[in-house]
């Protein structure tokens, strides 16, 4: 295994591992993002002024706003799916959240004038029939309503969010992220002052929110930028479904969520199915991994949680 591949796979398990770090901090879901955002976005920033690099933001204003909406949407998306986390658990959530790309590919025939063939419509109906076993399973009440909307909302919104971020095709890498994650802190704290502001924060809440602010997404989303430059689309494509399924898996060893039949299939087919999307995707683009330097390529289905669409945007987006 190279260098590149294990800082990107650290950076996998550090994203998937957000909604087990999450259900220790006891707070409401926007309390939670804000903190999150605020830690990562300093760090982030910190790291980009230490680089020194040149920072072309400004040079493109209307990229940059187009940035800052693609952050404020990520924001959004984050509070609707840590508020799923704490209603209908974090397996469940996850793979709601993981329609995010699927969203975005129906919308691109009117949105990013991209064609659908017959394989891509296929992997979608796989998606849509596993997202339904999923949240048929043992669901019922107000509650399961509330959470399976707020998962649908986190996933809506990181469909605004990858949309946005490919009206910036001259701002990339860690600057684009720093941008969107600025932007995430901004949206968050606006919304909270509007909702009744914070609750009080206990100190047995400290430690899991350093984690999930300054590792999970400050030191996460570094090795995730400073790997996929080194590693080849079908790698970033395939490795990258180890997030949504390290997170199904460790909801259920670490918080004994319940994975019957039923969802495990659900599970499989949406996993499944958006990975056959992606690697359709990547035999017609081929080559490697977009280069902090070079042009956006040809949009594709690749994304994290955290770390937004490799070829569509650049922070997202769990």
């Amino acid at each position: 295994m190279s260098k590149s591949q294990a800082k990107y796979i650290a950076s996998l398990l550090l994203f998937g591992s957000n909604g087990i770090v999450a259900s220790q901090i006891l707070l409401p879901s926007y309390q939670t993002v804000l903190l999150r955002t605020f830690l990562g976005a300093a760090l982030l920033v910190a790291v980009l002024l230490l680089s020194r690099q040149e920072l072309v933001g400004r040079k493109h204003i209307k990229q940059s706003a187009a940035l800052f909406v693609s952050g404020a949407a990520l924001g959004i998306s984050w509070i609707f799916l840590f508020r799923a986390y704490q209603v209908i658990g974090v397996g469940t959530s996850t793979l709601l959240y993981y329609l995010g790309p699927v969203i975005v590919m129906a919308l691109a025939p009117v949105l990013l004038h991209e064609r659908l063939g017959a394989a891509k419509l296929a992997c979608f109906g796989a998606v849509v029939l596993g997202a339904f076993l999923v949240v048929s399973q043992g669901m019922s009440g107000a509650a399961s309503l509330e959470g399976v909307l707020c998962g649908l909302g986190a996933a809506a919104f990181y469909a605004v969010m990858v949309i946005a971020g490919k009206a910036s095709p001259d701002v990339k890498g860690l600057e684009a992220s720093t941008i969107q994650l600025v932007a995430s802190f901004a949206v968050v704290a606006v919304y909270t002052l509007v909702v009744g502001g914070l609750q009080p924060i206990q100190l047995s809440f400290v430690p899991a929110i350093l984690m999930l602010g300054i590792v999970n997404t400050g030191i996460g989303c570094y090795l995730y930028f400073t790997s996929i430059a080194q590693l080849n689309v079908q790698s970033v494509s395939v490795l990258g479904y180890l997030e949504p399924l390290s997170s199904v898996v460790m909801s259920a060893l670490v918080l004994g969520e319940p994975l019957g039949p039923g969802r495990i299939l659900g599970a499989a087919l949406v996993l499944g199915g958006a990975l056959a999307c992606e690697l359709v995707g990547s035999r017609k683009a081929g080559g490697r991994a977009p280069q902090p330097e070079s042009p956006r390529p040809r949009f594709q289905l690749v994304h994290s949680q955290d770390a937004g669409v490799t070829e569509g945007s650049n922070l997202r987006a769990a």
